[in-house]
C-alpha cells in the first residue's frame, strides 16, 4: 500500500473510517483504484451498479441533507422537493459541499461528516449488500442496506428516476 492509501485508511486522518468503526455496523473497508465511470467502479468492487450508493449533498433553504441514490438512478428533483416539503432544493457547489461535509465530491459519505446531516434514501436502496464512499477516492465501505438506513434513521422514499445512461 502507498503512504497515501495508508493515510486514507487511518481513522486519525479520515473521519469516515473512525465513524464507521464506531458505528457498531457490520462493515468491510476496501481500497480500489479510481474508476472513470460507475460501471467501472461496479466492476472493480464486484457489485452491480444499483449496489453502489452515491451520497449526494442537497441544500434546501438553510438546511442540508445527504441523499443516498443507487448507482443506476438519478435524483428526481420534483420528488425530492415533495419529500422534503420545500419549493427549492439544489446541489451545492463542490466547495460548499466540502465545507458542510468535510469531504470532497466523489468521497462524500454520511459517516463522519463535519456537520451531522439527516440522511434520505431512495426506495430502491438494496436491502442486502451495498457499497458507498469511504471519505477518500480509493476507499469504499461495504455494509447491509437495511442496517445502514436503520443506523441513520433513514426511510426508503421514492426520490429518484432511472438514469438514462443505464437503460
Amino acid at each position: 500500500m502507498t503512504t497515501q492509501t495508508l493515510e486514507e485508511l487511518d481513522p486519525a486522518t479520515n473521519p469516515a473510517i473512525a465513524a464507521i468503526q464506531a458505528s457498531g455496523l457490520d462493515h468491510e473497508i476496501r481500497t480500489h483504484g479510481r474508476a472513470s465511470s460507475l460501471r467501472e467502479a461496479a466492476e472493480q468492487r464486484g457489485v452491480t451498479p444499483r449496489q453502489i450508493l452515491k451520497s449526494m449533498v442537497v441544500r434546501h433553504g438553510d438546511d442540508y441533507s445527504i441523499v443516498l441514490v443507487p448507482g443506476d438512478r438519478v435524483i428526481s428533483w420534483p420528488k425530492l422537493r415533495a419529500a422534503l416539503r420545500v419549493n427549492r432544493a439544489v446541489m451545492p457547489s463542490a466547495e460548499e459541499a466540502k465545507t458542510v461535509t468535510g469531504f470532497a465530491r466523489g468521497t462524500i459519505t454520511p459517516f463522519g461528516t463535519a456537520t451531522q446531516l439527516p440522511v434520505l434514501a431512495d426506495e430502491l436502496v438494496e436491502h442486502g449488500p451495498v457499497t458507498l464512499g469511504g471519505g477518500a477516492h480509493s476507499v469504499a465501505f461495504y455494509v447491509n442496506g437495511d442496517e445502514l438506513l436503520a443506523h441513520f434513521g433513514a426511510s426508503r422514499i421514492d426520490i429518484t428516476d432511472a438514469d438514462p445512461s443505464f437503460e
